[in-house]
């Protein structure tokens, strides 16, 4: 019997939440991510895009591409959590074995598409993409074919606000002329030895031989990516246990003896638990490191910093404090750092510092002072005793400008006000979802 599975997508997840819990911004530029010297665009609209910004630019560089229309805001992970549940919940409703792979990405294997005709497929999908808009006001793209491998392919090929179906027997021809990247499991180092020997799309990978592939790969993964660029993939939909913790390890080619080029590899190695850990949508709280002996021996240690991060330079300086000296411990074959303690990020705390009192002295001598430095940032959340609930447009020079709004209430109206009006105070980022 053909088995369908479906791989779903929320388009541009959090620029897209941020435009529907703010009318204002639908249609316009939007970028989610950190304003610091080192922040990074953690999330981008299509409407930013077309000017050539992406996920994971430095905000500095995204910044000089953003047109005048554009607006930068904060992440708030509470408001992102609570869409994903809402949007995940829509899902099982028809397809109750559901894979999360993150907030906004998942698989499913739908009982009811067993043996199904394409035309089947396609309707259930679109009915999908539907119900999800419906419940939830978030586009998602949908792509079906055999497996896990093909569905996730085709998702990628509907975005934005699409679906492709695959229909069964296609799959090689479906594949042939993507790109090796294409293909899960296959990063820089894989596209490097394929291009290597002149193979750069997945029908050149399919007609290798296997004795080839696994010879330019290695035994199992050469056997199981060959495989999947021919459209053959049985991996089963399930549903995935609570990510505990991230961690990467190398065992060395020979034993390290000073602790210098310990550092370095294991800054090397805190970096790839660092993308293991962003890919989990997680930050972490302790950090573990891993040292093995020349004589097999192991020992761990570990650390619980002040709050939970996913700042890769605070965890990296934490496992190198947490090193032992290769002259005392003696030759190290084997290193490993983990990050534990995990939890969803809710960075929208970071962006919630109280606003300052206001002193009832008045000096009538005293020339007058230039207004505090603003404690208000454009992104936050704010609620205002009359106008309700809205987030700050802009503030400065002693006023703050908020715009009433949530996801209900269409666009709404801009309002200034002294920045320490007592009638302003900081709101609930769920407030928006009203």
């Amino acid at each position: 019997m053909a088995r369908w599975v479906i791989h779903l997508d929320l388009d541009a997840f959090y620029a897209s939440a941020e435009q529907l819990t703010r009318p204002t911004l639908a249609g316009r530029p939007v970028l989610v991510g950190g304003t610091g010297p080192r922040g990074v665009v953690a999330g981008a609209s299509y409407e930013s895009r077309v000017f050539g910004i992406r996920s994971a630019m430095p905000m500095s560089q995204a910044r000089r591409l953003l047109p005048a229309n554009g607006v930068i805001v904060p992440p708030r992970f509470r408001v992102y959590e609570r869409l994903s549940q809402d949007v995940f919940a829509a899902v099982t409703a028809v397809a109750p074995v559901l894979e999360k792979i993150s907030l906004d990405e998942a698989f499913a294997e739908p009982p009811q598409l067993v043996d199904a005709s394409f035309d089947a497929v396609t309707e259930f999908c679109a009915s999908l993409r539907a119900r999800i808009l419906a419940e939830t006001g978030l586009v998602a793209s949908i792509g079906a074919g055999n497996g896990k491998q093909i569905a996730k392919i085709a998702s990628d090929e509907a975005k934005p606000d699409g679906l492709l179906v695959v229909p069964q027997g296609t799959e090689r021809e479906f594949l042939a002329p993507l790109p090796v990247r294409a293909l899960w499991g296959i990063g820089p180092v894989a596209e490097g030895k394929l291009r290597f020997i002149g193979v750069q799309t997945l029908g050149q990978l399919a007609a290798l031989s296997e004795q080839d592939a696994v010879a330019t790969l290695g035994g199992v993964v050469g056997r199981d990516l060959r495989r999947l660029a021919t459209g053959a993939d049985d991996r089963p939909v399930a549903g995935r246990a609570e990510t505990k913790q991230v961690s990467a390890e190398t065992t060395f080619d020979i034993d390290i003896i000073d602790l210098a080029t310990l550092r370095t590899e294991v800054r090397r190695i805190a970096a790839g638990a660092h993308q293991r850990l962003l890919k989990a949508e997680r930050v972490a709280r302790t950090v573990v490191i891993k040292l093995r002996h020349t004589d097999m021996h192991t020992v761990t240690r570990s650390e619980t910093i002040s709050a939970p991060t996913d700042d890769l330079a605070e965890l990296a300086a934490t496992a190198e404090r947490l090193l032992l000296d290769p002259a005392e411990f003696g030759g190290i074959r084997l290193a490993g750092v983990a990050y534990s303690g995990l939890s969803v990020p809710h960075q929208d705390a970071l962006f919630s510092l109280a606003a300052p009192s206001v002193s009832s002295t008045v000096v009538s001598a005293a020339p007058a002072a230039a207004p505090p430095p603003s404690t208000w940032r454009q992104g936050d959340d704010v609620v205002h005793e009359e106008f309700g609930t809205g987030w700050v447009q802009g503030a400065g020079h002693g006023r703050v400008t908020v715009r009433f709004e949530t996801r209900s209430s269409g666009p709404g109206v801009a309002r200034t006000f002294e920045q320490a009006d007592p009638a302003l105070r900081r709101g609930d980022p769920g407030d928006c979802l009203k």
